[in-house]
């Protein structure tokens, strides 16, 4: 194609899209091109700022019909850096952020764009919520259709289970609300099946009645006894407590001794979501895993523990993943959250262990696309650095690390924490749904328009 039909096509596009178009040399180029991870520094040909699913329409048969790759971006929150792209287009939805909440039904609709602050704020004020990150900024869409871990996981299932239908734009620019009874296909494969079969404008989610919760971390030595009550606990555990454990350096909070700065911990940062009269004993129950160093655990609104590592992880920081499931945590786990955690290599990065049990596994493995409900935990190896080389050096150490935990794990693990170099592992981390997915992308995306994630080719 001439440079000169590419200009008339780039017109037609702006004719086209309500929201704003950004190329090299804008003003706000680099502000357009920048996304959560700084390890990630694409030049994209084109960035489009939609703001409505007629912009996404438009600009995906642009770019079906020029050959450019596409990147589609949310919350930007992608590793590997899947929201943008060397020489395509960026399809940005973040000025797509529209919510709304029926507390009769207990539903809500999100635009793509959403974060999950946006979804906790609306919903909150119905006193509803629904399972979502753990960070506010994450964007809804990438945590959605890779499944989707949270807080609130064991008592409501994956974000994921509570899709109960969505607005999807497929590569041939046809736009499809899809349900259990209509485009059933397209609505299996986005639960789970990451970004590969369109653009998903807008979600609806099944809602449950939270307000508030007790919630907060408790600190402990990094000891490898606290962990193995950390297990026996959710095993024993009413559905209604979410609690993650991480592993990582003490960070500068004020009801942590200062001696303790910087040095291996780990912590259980619970949520109950249960009756008030019980907080003491899930605050006791916690408490008795180990030597207490430091906690702050109280009755709060629900969004609020969704901005807890807000601060600790601000966009801008240099990110390299690896994840992995287990069934139970093994001691071999347990002994390499130990012996890696020690040598952690700054506060901001950490180990986030996610109990997966109670209403995930309610779910079968083939009743959605996330594949893996017989599997008790998911790990995230999730160092963040301040400066490229120092994440470039610290590779050795999470490649290491992972490895120390294979030996232990499921085949596959979770997509949401994969890197770009765990391309190999798509197929296991569908297990046997890979096939029924890769048939369900043959059909909507022949051409697989929709490749920059981890995926699933046609």
């Amino acid at each position: 194609m001439t440079t000169s039909t590419r200009s008339l096509d780039e017109r037609r596009l702006r004719g086209s899209v309500r929201g704003d178009i950004v190329e090299p040399g804008d003003p706000d180029y680099d502000e357009a091109r920048t996304v959560y991870n700084a390890m990630i520094d694409k030049r994209p040909a084109i960035v489009v700022r939609a703001v409505d699913a007629g912009d996404v329409i438009a600009t995906v048969d642009f770019a079906r019909e020029q050959g450019l790759p596409l990147a589609v971006r949310g919350g930007s929150h992608s590793v590997p850096g899947y929201g943008t792209c060397d020489d395509g287009v960026v399809l940005d939805l973040g000025r797509m952020h529209g919510i709304r909440v029926d507390p009769e039904t207990r539903t809500a609709w999100a635009e793509g764009g959403c974060t999950w602050a946006d979804v906790n704020h609306a919903t909150h004020a119905f006193g509803l919520a629904t399972t979502g990150g753990v960070v506010s900024t994450t964007g809804i869409g990438g945590l959605t259709t890779g499944g989707g871990m949270g807080y609130l996981a064991r008592r409501c299932g994956l974000a994921c289970d509570n899709l109960l239908s969505v607005d999807l734009v497929t590569a041939d620019g046809s736009f499809l609300t899809c349900t259990e009874d209509q485009h059933a296909d397209l609505m299996w494969a986005v639960r789970g099946g990451g970004g590969n079969f369109g653009v998903v404008t807008s979600f609806a989610y099944r809602l449950h009645p939270i307000a508030d919760i007790l919630g907060g971390p408790t600190f402990f030595p990094l000891d490898g006894e606290v962990i193995r009550r950390y297990r026996e606990m959710i095993a024993d555990a009413d559905d209604r407590l979410g609690a993650l454990l991480i592993v990582g350096l003490g960070p500068p909070l004020p009801f942590l001794p200062e001696r303790w700065h910087g040095r291996p911990v780990c912590a259980v940062v619970g949520c109950w979501s249960g009756p008030e009269e019980q907080d003491d004993r899930i605050r006791s129950r916690i408490a008795g895993l180990g030597p207490v160093l430091g906690r702050k655990v109280d009755r709060i609104p629900y969004p609020v523990i969704n901005t807890l590592f807000d601060e600790l992880l601000p966009a801008g920081l240099f990110h390299y993943w690896k994840g992995t499931f287990s069934r139970g945590l093994p001691d071999g786990v347990i002994d390499a959250y130990v012996e890696y955690g020690a040598s952690t290599p700054t506060i901001q990065s950490a180990t986030v262990v996610f109990p997966l049990d109670g209403a995930v596994q309610r779910v079968g493995p083939e009743d959605t696309a996330f594949a893996y409900r017989d599997v008790d935990f998911a790990t995230a190896l999730s160092p963040a650095l301040t400066t490229r080389e120092d994440c470039e050096a610290q590779k050795d150490w999470i490649r290491a690390f992972y490895g120390a935990l294979r030996p232990h794990s499921a085949e596959g693990g979770y997509v949401n924490f994969m890197d770009a170099d765990d391309q190999d592992r798509v197929r296991a981390n569908y297990r046997t749904n890979h096939a029924r997915l890769t048939e369900i992308k043959r059909r909507h995306d022949p051409g697989n328009l929709f490749r920059l994630n981890h995926n699933i080719a046609p």
